[in-house]
């Protein structure tokens, strides 16, 4: 079955840096779009991210173009997300998925950014 375990979340100062790890299995991931979402404490779930199957082709919510980079290795079913200056907004609990909506998702990776 498709499972995915988020990795490389912790605690921050705002202006730092962090790297989120994902390792996927259970499904084609060299075929998969693949998505980041968070959700910041009290609110919805929502996108972050996301990389097509090759990594040609990435696309990033407004609030964190040219702070956060996501990346894939194909050839190990990983999944990345680079995120710098970060801020206390980005603090939440971060996803990776198959899918937009989330349907599918590990158990998530807490991010906290103090300010």
């Amino acid at each position: 079955q498709v499972q995915l375990v988020e990795s490389g979340g912790g605690l921050a100062q705002s202006g730092g840096s962090l790297r989120l790890s994902c390792a996927a299995s259970g499904f084609d991931f060299s075929m998969a779009w693949m998505y980041w979402l968070r959700q910041a404490p009290g609110k919805g779930l929502e996108w972050v991210a996301d990389i097509g199957n090759m990594g040609e082709s990435k696309a990033y919510r407004d609030s964190v173009k040219g702070r956060f980079t996501i990346s894939r290795d194909n050839a190990n079913n990983l999944l990345y997300l680079e995120m710098s200056e970060l801020k206390p907004e980005d603090t939440a609990v971060y996803y990776c998925s198959p899918y937009r909506t989330g349907g599918i998702r590990g158990q998530g990776t807490r991010v906290t950014v103090s300010a």
